[in-house]
């Protein structure tokens, strides 16, 4: 089955009581029992819902995996990943991360006696140099947030089998519909579905897919004990999302092609960061790893903060707000925004420059968001 069929039909049938074409929302927070240990598969809506098991399965089939589990938020959904680790664990992570994932690591997980190396993944040789004895779990982004470096998941999931770690993928910049870490190698591969798969900027969550049977019991009992869940409405607008994320994605890499050469030719710009261009150092990798290069890309403005500042502000169809993956145009700026709790040394060390801006390119008319962007940089 093609994904523009798993999106609408995947882990979905009509309802058997009444027929009903779209699933029901379950708002209910338990389930009655014959006696008790019988029921029909639900007991308590912490553990399962009806709802939330039609969005995991439509998930798990997007990705090509056997087992899919929702959270109420993609940084629950990592807080429950790394709950997988113990004291004294090792964790390799891409040196350019998702802010809150830093947060993560270096701040909250850090504090359980996990130790944490961040290192440029771009060379899986790098990842052999970082190992530890106690090194039970890598971590990367691909492409990375903000600076869309692209790492090859083979080949870092090779060196993780061979070593026995877990691998472990963020795959939200590109969504189901344009990359698929499992088929590559990956353990786990996690999203924040508040972004390109609810697609809509209204709703938070977040997912994991794997085909290990062993790790989604044991992530199914962490799910279960912590309750990193999210409630039946907000499964469904993500699973109500998902039904047009083939459109979309289509839509976002049309619109961000145009943009980005448009970008790269104008003298207010001094780089364009965008996959989808020759000029970006892995765009080979990128056509081999990925069946397209996706919505998002970063830009650096010449004359540093205070242009970069002026393009923010002057932008109108480019709402300046954090998140992405939504049908409309953002615009952020990683160093005070989404990145401000990297330290400004790693920060500034590792790419995130003052002048650098973080453009999620929506489903508009290209047209008008180019001209948006004329004027702001004018």
């Amino acid at each position: 089955m093609k994904i523009e069929t798993k999106v609408i039909h995947a882990g979905q049938s009509p309802e058997p009581t009444t027929g009903a074409i779209m699933p029901p929302i379950f708002q209910t927070s338990t389930f009655v029992q014959e006696s008790p240990g019988k029921n029909k598969g639900y007991e308590y809506a912490r553990k399962s819902n009806p709802t939330r098991t039609k969005l995991q399965d439509n998930l798990a089939a997007l990705e090509n995996g056997k087992y899919a589990l929702a959270f109420g938020s993609g940084c629950g959904t990592m807080t429950t990943l790394l709950h997988l680790l113990k004291k004294g664990n090792h964790v390799v992570c891409c040196d350019d991360v998702y802010g809150g994932t830093y947060r993560l690591f270096t701040k909250v997980i850090s504090n359980n006696g996990i130790d944490c190396t961040f290192t440029d993944l771009t060379n899986a040789q790098n990842l052999k140099k970082q190992i530890q004895k106690n090194t039970k779990l890598v971590w990367i982004e691909t492409p990375t947030n903000p600076l869309l470096k692209l790492i090859d998941i083979e080949k870092i999931s090779q060196i993780c089998k061979s070593k026995n770690i877990l691998c472990i993928v963020d795959n939200t910049f590109m969504s189901p519909y344009f990359q698929n870490p499992l088929d590559l190698g990956a353990d786990i591969v996690m999203h924040s579905t508040t972004k390109y798969l609810n697609g809509h900027s209204d709703v938070i969550g977040g997912a994991i897919v794997t085909n290990n049977p062993e790790l989604h019991d044991r992530l199914l009992f962490l799910v279960n004990a912590m309750g990193t869940i999210p409630g039946p409405f907000d499964s469904w607008l993500v699973l109500r999302g998902i039904k047009t994320l083939a459109l979309r994605m289509k839509a976002h890499e049309q619109n961000a092609l145009k943009i980005a050469s448009f970008l790269e030719a104008h003298p207010a710009i001094e780089k364009v960061i965008y996959p989808g261009l020759k000029s970006h150092p892995q765009h080979a990798l990128a056509k081999k790893q990925m069946r397209g290069f996706g919505g998002m890309m970063s830009i650096i403005v010449k004359g540093g903060l205070a242009p970069a500042k002026k393009l923010l502000e002057k932008t109108d169809l480019f709402s300046l707000a954090e998140s992405l993956g939504g049908v409309e145009s953002l615009i952020e700026h990683p160093a005070i925004m989404t990145h401000a709790s990297v330290d400004k040394a790693i920060r500034e060390k590792g790419g995130i420059v003052d002048g650098l801006v973080r453009l999620s390119i929506g489903i508009e008319h290209v047209d008008d968001l180019i001209a948006d962007l004329k004027q702001a940089l004018s």
